[in-house]
């Protein structure tokens, strides 16, 4: 999807005669549905006069040029694209980012970031080659020309038009020479220079048969992002499975293999409680269908699980791991995939549709019927009971009626055997006994493997995972439910303490696309270290695992006497998806604390707020 496409002289002649800003508008409002934001619209009058100018400057004739192109299944967009031909007849893209930044502080912290100046207050943003050298290598990584004779070049840099490099900091600190080197920055003084390097790329035009290449171009992984994901991931880590792990693997293949020599399209469920492995059969496949070159994603509703996998195995094959939202089938050609595979499918919604998304990509198809739509082998991971919001429609029975419209044979494979709580099942069975999934009465035994242990305050509770925090970094987090308000960060940058019981007072997750200070944005709150100073919830810990997790059951779960059972109370719930669907509120409440007192590998330590459900549960435990 592009906001704008022109040739380069009528693109010129748009801003001359102030009328870029109102084009623009208008396409937003037919794309999105809504207009340009003020602040949106002010970046485009002020940054696009400055793209002019270097049309001007540099003299190129017949060059094309698209702004707010936005990438493959992701919703961010490429601020400037340049095509046309070089001297020697090669064609040419030239990406340009642009920024209107003025001020910045280099941080010497892992993954290239700065502090300035942007939405509104001072943030902590990828420095802008990191962000440049993101959007080249994901344009790689799916556009197919790229991989065709003859060669299609993509150049890309960033123009900071308002910056002045005048003492070598900042954006150009010596902390950030090596990217600089490889995705270079252009300041005010550098408008001549910028000038001549689009001359360099462009000067021979043709610029609208370079665009029709690249936009013409058939989007799927590209060979390289398989060969990295597969070499990535089976470097990283050593994935042994065992028992029926093995069976959901060679059904899997066997379903591959079909879709090859039958031409049949298949649906697989694979089923399983906390900590059966099934993220791990996703990763494992992943591998082995990436080393044979076939077309495969991995798609998870999750942001903060797929930010998670995408910072593990890096820049080289993060682009493997996608939203469900960006398979829609303005985007996906039907059976373009060889394997898609559903990573938390119980989280699937009835509708791909979302606020923001443009009118191109709308469909009345139901999420579940584009997954299946978009792949001969499409391979749903599921727990129906992880489902934690009434838009979830994520199961078994959906999927598998989902599947008869497209004549896709189905299979399904249960996992049983879990390998978190130090592999134990009858935690497992206890919680899920304590919270009223069955009607069993099981009892917690004191000489239980994994550890579990009540604490008399949220402060001791927080200790205790401090002392294991500081013996391994990175292996504890806070967790609770959501029971306290979230407040956006203040005007100095500063978290609100919103979770506050007695004399304990600590913050949520960074809310935003932001992070602030050193706290990092909330979909990174589960894997950067100071994750540990905020407080989780569901939202971003369903998916991940921890060596130790505290968990605290805030007043939206209660004993009641009468039933001598656990009830949700909806009045305490700050969460207010919960409250739009009243009649399952108690289920997804229960489901909400299954997968937080699940997370831990070695130990669940637990506060409760109200003393009542803490003493049902003491007396659950073996004396």
């Amino acid at each position: 999807m592009i906001i704008y496409s022109n040739s380069s002289e009528q693109f010129r002649q748009d801003v001359l005669y102030n009328r870029i800003s109102d084009i623009m508008n208008d396409a937003f409002l037919s794309n999105f549905g809504h207009k340009v934001q003020p602040s949106e619209l002010s970046s485009f009058q002020n940054s696009l006069s400055r793209v002019k100018d270097l049309i001007e400057i540099s003299g190129i004739k017949e060059s094309h040029i698209a702004l707010e192109y936005q990438v493959p299944y992701n919703q961010s967009r490429i601020d400037c694209l340049m095509f046309g031909k070089d001297e020697a007849g090669r064609d040419n893209v030239f990406l340009i980012e642009l920024k209107q930044w003025t001020n910045v502080t280099a941080l010497e912290t892992e993954g290239n970031f700065v502090e300035t100046f942007t939405g509104g207050g001072m943030r902590v943003v990828p420095h802008p080659s990191q962000q440049i050298k993101g959007y080249h290598n994901y344009l790689l990584d799916f556009v197919e020309e790229f991989e065709k004779e003859p060669a299609l070049t993509l150049t890309s840099c960033s123009y900071c038009h308002n910056y002045s490099n005048i003492d070598r900091s900042g954006l150009f600190n010596k902390i950030y020479e090596n990217i600089l080197s490889d995705y270079p920055i252009y300041c005010r003084e550098d408008v001549v220079k910028l000038a001549e390097k689009i001359k360099e790329l462009l000067n021979t035009g043709k610029g609208t048969e370079v665009y029709n290449r690249f936009m013409l171009s058939r989007i799927r992984p590209s060979k390289k992002l398989l060969e990295n994901v597969q070499g990535i991931i089976q470097n990283q880590a050593t994935f042994s499975l065992l028992n029926e792990q093995l069976v959901a693997k060679n059904l899997i293949w066997g379903k591959i293999r079909r879709a090859d020599s039958k031409k049949e399209k298949s649906v697989i469920l694979v089923k399983g409680g906390p900590g059966t492995g099934k993220s791990l059969i996703a990763l494992n496949i992943l591998a082995e269908v990436a080393a044979k070159k076939k077309k495969v994603l991995l798609a998870s509703k999750s942001k903060p699980f797929r930010d998670g996998l995408q910072a593990w195995v890096g820049t080289a094959g993060k682009n493997i791991f996608v939203s469900p939202y960006s398979l829609t089938p303005s985007r996906m050609e039907e059976n373009g995939l060889d394997v898609l595979l559903i990573d938390e499918a119980h989280r699937i919604e009835t509708s791909n549709v979302y606020q923001h998304m443009r009118a191109a990509d709308r469909s009345d198809m139901p999420m579940v019927d584009q997954l299946i739509r978009c792949s001969k082998t499409t391979v749903f991971f599921i727990d129906d009971k992880q489902r934690v919001r009434h838009q979830e429609i994520g199961n078994s029975i959906f999927i598998r009626n989902s599947a008869k419209k497209f004549n896709a044979a189905v299979e399904e494979v249960e996992l049983l055997s879990q390998f978190r709580c130090m592999g134990s099942n009858n935690y497992l069975e206890w919680i899920e006994s304590v919270l009223g999934y069955t009607s069993e009465k099981k009892i917690l035994k004191k000489n239980e493997i994994f550890e579990f242990k009540i604490f008399n305050s949220p402060s001791e509770l927080y200790n205790e995972l401090k002392t294991k925090e500081l013996e391994k970094p990175n292996s504890a987090r806070l967790t609770a439910g959501y029971c306290w308000p979230w407040h956006d960060p203040r005007l100095d940058g500063t978290l609100v303490n919103d979770v506050k019981i007695g004399d304990f007072e600590m913050p949520w997750e960074t809310k935003g696309e932001h992070a602030v200070g050193e706290y990092p944005v909330w979909y990174q709150w589960a894997y950067k270290p100071n994750g540990f100073r905020q407080v989780g919830c569901i939202y971003t810990a369903q998916g991940f695992e921890f060596d130790y997790i505290g968990v605290i059951i805030g007043p939206d779960l209660k004993y009641n006497p009468e039933t001598d059972s656990l009830c949700g109370d909806m009045a305490a719930t700050k969460d207010p998806t919960l409250r739009k669907d009243p009649s399952n509120f108690e289920t997804y409440m229960k489901n909400v604390y299954r997968v937080l007192l699940t997370r831990g590998m070695k130990g669940c330590y637990v506060y409760f707020t109200d003393k009542a459900t803490e003493e049902y549960f003491r007396g659950r435990i073996e004396k």
